[in-house]
C-alpha cells in the first residue's frame, strides 16, 4: 500500500502556517504539546464511552477537534525534523502487513 502525498500536503499546510506564526517550538515544547493534546483525545473517548461523563453534553464533534489538534501537533514535530509522514506511515503499514498478515484472520 502506498500513500500518495496525503500527509505530506498536510506537513506543508502546517509549515506554512508556522512559519507565519513564529515558528516551532523546541522539541521538547512540541512533544509537551503532543502529550496534551492526547490528553485530551483520552478525555473525549473517555466521556464517548460513558467512562467518565462531562457536565455539559458533548459528541464525536469535539473528539475529531482533539484529533485534528494532534495531527497538527505530530506535523510540527516531523516538519522539524524533517521527517516525511507519508514516507513512515506507508513503512509502518507494510511492517503490520508483514507482521499482522494471519494474526487477526
Amino acid at each position: 500500500m502506498k500513500i500518495k502525498g496525503i500527509l505530506s500536503q498536510a506537513q506543508k499546510v502546517v509549515d506554512e502556517f508556522i512559519g507565519k506564526h513564529g515558528g516551532y517550538w523546541p522539541p521538547l515544547s512540541m512533544i509537551a504539546a503532543i502529550m496534551e493534546e492526547l490528553g485530551e483525545v483520552a478525555r473525549e473517548v473517555n466521556h464517548l464511552e460513558g467512562h467518565k461523563p462531562k457536565k455539559k453534553e458533548n459528541n464525536s464533534e469535539k473528539l475529531g477537534e482533539e484529533l485534528g489538534d494532534l495531527l497538527f501537533s505530530v506535523c510540527c514535530l516531523a516538519n522539524y525534523y524533517k521527517i516525511n509522514l507519508d514516507d513512515q506511515l506507508d513503512k509502518i503499514l507494510q511492517k503490520y502487513e508483514r507482521r499482522d498478515s494471519d494474526r487477526f484472520s
